[in-house]
């Protein structure tokens, strides 16, 4: 009921004079108030998420960045010259950050990555700040991997960790509209908010560690189940000689409706600008949708939750993925998969 209430009830507006008090009630005093972060992941969602984050904090706060893609970094000191650093490593990073943001492809990346940051455990010993340490990761990972670095992070001492992953894409991350789904103890939501909310619009506050990643992978799972069907039962009206935009405006307002009818229609020509009208590109990649879907499934089968249609769909997207007309595209090409007609 705690999860259920956090999600229907908004989250309290924070002026821009209480978010930037908030956040530097928690930083050092010795440094005339200037506070300094961390970044670490600088792919198609990450740098769009740090150019916001250094546009809106203080011009004379510091960003260390750090990504294995060197050109990424180089490229993000170009457009971004004051205030952002290049970190050698990520140690390095969280040495000299009071708050920590990863952004990382997959739950290798992120266990590997808090590895280098939390051994040896003496961050509060030799860092550079005498502020506890705020580790937000926004990577969607599998919620087991993600409670083993919370783990290491609590026992050490060394910071707080919440999970946060993102709804909105690369769209909404250039745009500054993320939705952030966060699994973190209540004394550190408020801080965790106040710094999500530079990069994004909505912060929904889950539950415990862990619970942010459970509700994401728990919508995506319903997602791409939603894609299929949708897919199916467009492709199924047309092939009866139905009217694609007929089928869905009725679908639309009747007991079938979801977001893969409404706003990402898989058939051609129904929902202008829908990645299905430009060749099914841009959008939510089919094998973003597919590793999602796995870690969903991967998730629920060690808590032995019991899944109706999970290994055929998994199955179904593993096909998807690797045609040759589909590579690539948006996850609405289900519908070309399924020889529906363009």
């Amino acid at each position: 009921m705690r999860a259920v209430s956090a999600v229907a009830s908004p989250l309290r507006r924070i002026s821009p004079i209480a978010l930037r008090q908030g956040l530097r009630r928690g930083f050092s005093s010795s440094r005339n108030l200037q506070a300094t972060w961390g970044f670490i992941g600088l792919g198609r969602m990450g740098f769009p998420m740090a150019k916001n984050l250094r546009a809106k904090i203080p011009a004379e706060d510091t960003i260390f960045v750090q990504d294995v893609n060197t050109a990424a970094s180089k490229k993000f000191l170009e457009e971004n010259p004051q205030g952002v650093r290049i970190a050698d490593n990520v140690r390095e990073v969280a040495e000299k950050a009071e708050t920590i943001i990863t952004v990382l492809p997959e739950p290798q990346h992120v266990a590997g990555v808090y590895k280098q940051i939390l051994e040896p455990p003496t961050l509060l010993k030799d860092g550079f700040t005498t502020t506890e340490r705020l580790f937000i990761d926004c990577s969607t990972i599998d919620p087991m991997t993600s409670g083993h670095v919370a783990n290491a992070a609590h026992t050490s001492g060394q910071g707080k960790f919440i999970d946060a992953p993102m709804s909105g894409g690369v769209v909404g991350a250039q745009a500054g509209t993320l939705t952030f789904m966060i699994g973190a103890a209540p004394e550190v939501v408020e801080r965790a908010t106040a710094v999500l909310s530079l990069m994004g619009r909505r912060v929904l506050h889950l539950g415990d560690q862990g619970s942010g990643l459970k509700g994401k992978l728990a919508n995506n799972y319903l997602l791409a189940l939603n894609n299929i069907a949708t897919a199916e039962a467009m492709n199924m009206g047309i092939q009866w000689g139905l009217d694609p935009k007929a089928l869905a405006g009725m679908i639309n307002i009747s007991t079938g409706k979801c977001w893969p009818s409404e706003v990402n229609n898989p058939v051609p020509g129904v929902i202008e600008g829908a990645p299905a009208s430009r060749g099914y590109e841009g959008g939510f990649g089919v094998t973003l949708a597919n590793k999602d879907l796995k870690l969903a499934i991967k998730a629920a089968k060690e808590a032995k939750i019991k899944l109706a249609l999970a290994d055929t769909a998994q199955a179904f997207y593993d096909e998807v993925e690797q045609a040759e007309n589909c590579k690539g595209r948006d996850f609405s090409v289900v519908y070309r998969y399924l020889g529906g007609k363009e």
